[in-house]
């Protein structure tokens, strides 16, 4: 079968084609993003933490779920149990059963969720968001915004420059011997 043109994906369990391809591992990139990737960049590894982050807990609430076969799920819950996004808890003794709750570090995150959710909102729901947040506090629908932690200002992206941190082993913006054009050197209070 050949694919000419993408229509538009109406269900988290419509088939896909994807030619084999060999999955590249960023363990050895000091790089925060990269990072992250390694532990939760599969896209169901993702799917997964946005179900718990909305409540599911269980393995066969996953799998109706998500549509995924059982032996890929378990993998990735192993993955995400094994660096700490996720927790395994026995709940019933015989037999054997577990829920997979969220540990502080999954819990974490949330925000890379809701920005996804957002962008699938904005570029990929024609139809309107299929899922809304709700602050409890004031009882309405909200959008997460990316804010100063110093002066509590919104921050667009235009507006931010990155600078090195103490984990560049691998002066990452560096382009050529030059820095990058959004990088400068920190000022000095940026160095304290």
């Amino acid at each position: 079968m050949e694919l000419t043109h993408c229509k538009r994906l109406r269900s988290m369990m419509q088939p896909s084609i994807l030619e084999s391809m060999e999955r590249k591992s960023f363990a050895d990139m000091h790089c925060s993003v990269a990072q992250c990737l390694e532990v939760v960049g599969e896209w169901w590894s993702m799917l997964i933490v946005r179900d718990a982050l909305l409540g599911v807990t269980r393995f066969d609430q996953f799998q109706e779920r998500l549509g995924i076969s059982r032996n890929i799920l378990n993998q990735r819950l192993d993955n995400l149990t094994d660096h700490g996004v996720l927790e395994k808890v026995l709940y019933n003794d015989h037999p054997p059963r577990y829920e997979y709750r969220l540990t502080a570090k999954g819990q974490d995150l949330s925000p890379v969720v809701t920005t996804m959710r957002q962008w699938g909102d904005r570029y990929a729901a024609p139809d309107g968001p299929p899922l809304q947040l709700v602050h409890e506090r004031c009882g309405t629908v909200f959008h997460a915004e990316m804010t100063c932690s110093n002066c509590g200002e919104r921050v667009p992206p235009r507006e931010v420059r990155a600078v090195s941190g103490p984990g560049d082993l691998d002066r990452l913006l560096e382009i050529r011997g030059k820095h990058s054009p959004k990088s400068k050197e920190p000022t000095n209070a940026e160095k304290e």
